[in-house]
């Protein structure tokens, strides 16, 4: 795809780069952005692939763009905008790892709340300070960063305008890992290569089975079960493991 506000490579088959790049308003999330990100999202649930995140410059994501969000209206906040196309990439089949370097705020945090794994640089700052707009963040901070770091915290950050460093990202639990900005894109793609070592059926399943409703289980996984028992990938890697095993 041709795109104006990201930059993607998609040299390897089992993983697509996609990194914002809107350097002059520090990656702030605009409405061609969305538009583009819908078109990744439609690339990546057509062929599943792991989908890596980053930002460009030094800076994850601003926000969204306050010049378009100062003339949203009622109908605009009705849209969900943001929160849809976020809710489509926590959905997509495969895992999502937003890399986090420098701002990730406002929606630039949201976008990465929505990712399955969160990994920082050094200068990673992470918040949500919409309330200082005259807003609030609604495109999945209000229920996703409970869920991450408790409700004490998620209100801390919502509330009151608390702005996470990488530590404190980290002890948190919000960011898994933490590297040197120099370091982050090839720690988002060692990650990409362990994801990338698993079965992808029994990847996308158990991603899918993970975040079906609490109710739901444990139906959910014995059906989900019942079809990988049934995969020849199942059977050509537990061979696999039962020859390397004879042999050792």
């Amino acid at each position: 795809m041709t795109a104006t506000t990201l930059r993607i490579t998609a040299d390897r088959p089992d993983r697509m780069h996609v990194a914002l790049h809107r350097p002059a308003v520090r990656n702030a999330i605009d409405a061609a952005m969305v538009a583009e990100l819908h078109v990744v999202c439609a690339e990546l649930e057509a062929v599943p692939r792991i989908l890596i995140l980053t930002g460009s410059e030094g800076v994850f994501a601003s926000g969204a763009d306050i010049a378009e969000l100062r003339d949203r209206r009622r109908e605009d906040g009705l849209a969900g905008i943001n929160s849809r196309l976020f809710g489509r990439i926590a959905a997509l089949p495969m895992p999502v790892i937003a890399a986090v370097d420098g701002w990730a705020l406002g929606g630039g945090a949201e976008l990465a709340y929505a990712a399955d794994f969160r990994i920082a640089s050094t200068t990673a700052r992470i918040g949500n300070p919409e309330t200082s707009l005259g807003i609030m963040a609604a495109a999945g901070a209000t229920w996703r960063l409970a869920e991450l770091v408790g409700e004490p915290v998620a209100k801390e950050i919502l509330l009151a305008g608390r702005v996470l460093n990488a530590d404190e990202a980290l002890a948190l639990r919000l960011v898994t890992e933490v590297h040197e900005p120099g370091q982050l894109d090839a720690a988002a793609n060692a990650l990409a290569d362990r994801i990338a070592k698993q079965d992808p059926l029994a990847v996308q399943t158990t991603k899918r089975v993970f975040h079906a409703p609490r109710d739901s289980h444990p139906a959910v996984d014995e059906q989900a079960q019942a079809v990988l028992f049934e995969s020849p990938a199942k059977f050509a890697r537990m061979d696999a493991f039962l020859a390397k095993r004879k042999r050792s």
